[in-house]
């Protein structure tokens, strides 16, 4: 039995003979006498272009043309009123002897260290018990997330007065238990530690929302799967929560990179370093980061072509140390 052909105004026929089921095509629908829609090409489109203009203006002004003038400048010699002097790769070559810049380099990554690490292992560990937390859930968002939207020159003046070292508030508690009073402010290796505190105690929170987000939307339903299995908690958070929170833990891992190695406001206001004077960062410049350094470098001595170099060498720096910690964050991943 052989079903009835298909008609009506939805389809015609384009079968052109021989064996084989007809072909059908949809029929156009466009009432007789109707207009065509006529293609817009894009300048039909400007006032829409003029109301989003200002925002692209301004980030060429004063993002995108900045960027690629400090380049220009990075092979050129200028102290900021004179004629500027084509150099090529001197600055470059004067800054890879330059032991003031290594210094600076060794500086800022071991800040990076001692404040990232503690920053990502605790804000993820505050996740996870804030995570379980029923009550007084959203206090303790906000409480723990204050100090990332507080002004660093505050934050960085009230620890220079709670690690100062004569009237500080922890060598006085110190003081109370018997232990004599620490140079938190004037030993090379303590210096480093304050900032590193002052950068973990302001980053743990914003990366502890960050995880949070991501513990919440992992489904309730892997945690009953693995607890029927017998799974305990630390074997569920080693094998099943940190496996589901690789991608975010890989953001947080580059941002933290980013933004611990762009130190800057910390050491400025904590040691006070108003002048070009040779203790930029606290004795012995302990303190010394590289973008202090371009601070000082470019603003204090005048100097801008250098300053452009310091901050070219470093850019090329940080994307290394961001690709690295890509490659090792995403190690045994499958694709």
């Amino acid at each position: 039995m052989t079903s009835p052909p298909v008609t009506g105004p939805a389809a015609v026929p384009t079968h052109r003979g021989g064996p084989g089921p007809a072909r059908f095509r949809p029929r156009r629908t466009t009432p007789a006498g109707a207009a065509r829609p006529k293609r817009r090409g894009p300048l039909a489109y400007w006032r829409q272009y003029l109301a989003i203009s200002p925002f692209y203006l301004i980030f060429a002004a004063f993002s995108f043309f900045p960027v690629f003038y400090s380049l220009y400048l990075a092979f050129q010699r200028w102290d900021g009123m004179g004629t500027m002097q084509f150099v090529g790769l001197q600055q470059f070559r004067f800054l890879w002897d330059d032991p003031v810049f290594w210094l600076s380099i060794r500086n800022t990554l071991v800040i990076w260290v001692l404040s990232t690490v503690p920053t990502l292992f605790g804000a993820l560990t505050l996740a996870t018990l804030l995570h379980s937390v029923r009550r007084f859930k959203g206090f303790y968002r906000i409480a723990l997330y204050v100090p990332n939207v507080t002004s660093i020159v505050a934050v960085a003046i009230f620890f220079g007065a709670v690690f100062s070292n004569n009237f500080g508030l922890v060598n006085a508690i110190l003081g109370v238990v018997g232990i004599s009073p620490v140079p938190w402010l004037s030993n090379p290796w303590l210096i480093k530690v304050v900032i590193s505190l002052l950068m973990t105690w302001q980053w743990t929170g914003y990366n502890m929302i960050i995880y949070l987000a991501g513990l919440q939307a992992i489904p309730t339903s892997i945690y009953e799967a693995a607890k029927m299995d017998g799974a305990g908690p630390i074997r569920t958070f080693f094998q099943i929560t940190i496996p589901i929170m690789r991608p975010i833990i890989l953001f947080t891992v580059i941002i933290s990179t980013i933004n611990g190695l762009q130190s800057f406001s910390e050491p400025q206001v904590l040691f006070a370093s108003n002048a070009a004077n040779a203790n930029l960062g606290g004795p012995g410049q302990a303190g010394l980061t590289t973008l202090l350094y371009f601070y000082q470098s470019a603003f204090l001595n005048n100097d801008y072509g250098y300053g452009a170099a310091i901050v070219w060498a470093f850019f090329v720096l940080i994307i290394i140390l961001v690709a690295v910690n890509w490659r090792i964050t995403t190690r045994g991943r499958k694709a």
